[in-house]
């Protein structure tokens, strides 16, 4: 364990830099899981680059368990005073260990052929966070956002997204236009305006969700391409609900219609 007190120290700017610059997340590639359940879900598969606790934290069991693990992989580990550590930690009131992960680079499939989301500018880190989980919790594995969207790796999206972001392969800056022109399977896209229902829709074989921006739904250029709408009935006065349950309510739709096949 290595203890740092400065603010000038190389690790102290970098972690201030991938907690708050979006810009130098992309560039280096990097970016910060921090909270003791998505440090434990990270390392159920992958190795984080560095471990850094504040140093109230070394007292937590759960803490100590996860430092057992990155001194047995040989992981740098570094323990910052507390007041330094909130420096860079965006959780209030958090526990006080934190990771620094790679960013997996992926290239974008050139064919669509299996089950998907699709987001179209959807810019809230909750709603981005909670459309993660529920995708992998419904099984699916790849998700294709628009550049649109807000980053999925912020520190925001991480934590929402409860560990999901370790079971998705997660593609950014998608041409969702050409995506959809060479799919091999089905696109659904939700709309206020269809006159399908969900509920009646085929899921049993794979399909492609398209999920839109909170306010305006999905472009209207993206909608042309789009053969197959579908609702959600509201009983009550409505006119819409929240992205996120909106693509949980679709997911699990498809989860309970193959359960039942």
């Amino acid at each position: 364990m290595k203890i740092i007190t400065s603010r000038e120290n190389p690790h102290v700017k970098q972690l201030k830099l991938l907690s708050s610059n979006v810009p130098m997340r992309k560039r280096g590639g990097k970016a910060l899981a921090e909270g003791v359940h998505l440090c434990e879900a990270y390392l159920q598969g992958n190795t984080p680059e560095i471990c850094v606790v504040s140093e109230a934290a070394e007292g937590n069991q759960e803490v100590a368990a996860i430092l057992d693990i990155c001194e047995a992989r040989d992981v740098a580990c570094l323990q910052l005073p507390s007041a330094l550590f909130d420096e860079v930690s965006q959780v209030e009131r958090g526990v006080g260990i934190l990771f620094v992960i790679a960013v997996p680079r992926l290239n974008v499939p050139q064919v669509l052929q299996h089950d998907a989301v699709l987001l179209d500018q959807v810019q809230d880190p909750g709603n981005m966070g909670s459309i993660l989980r529920s995708a992998a919790a419904a099984g699916i594995k790849q998700i294709y956002c628009s550049s649109g969207c807000v980053q999925c790796w912020t520190p925001k999206v991480l934590r929402s997204g409860m560990g999901a972001h370790f079971l998705l392969d997660i593609f950014d800056s998608v041409d969702l236009q050409g995506l959809i022109s060479k799919a091999q399977v089905p696109i659904l896209a939700t709309s206020s305006h269809a006159t399908q229902v969900v509920y009646d829709s085929e899921l049993t074989q794979p399909v492609a969700w398209m999920f839109g921006n909170e306010g305006q739904g999905v472009s209207p250029h993206l909608l042309e391409m789009i053969e197959n709408t579908v609702a959600l009935p509201h009983i009550g006065a409505m006119e819409s609900l929240n992205v996120a349950a909106c693509a949980a309510i679709c997911l699990f739709e498809q989860v309970r219609q193959r359960r039942a096949w």
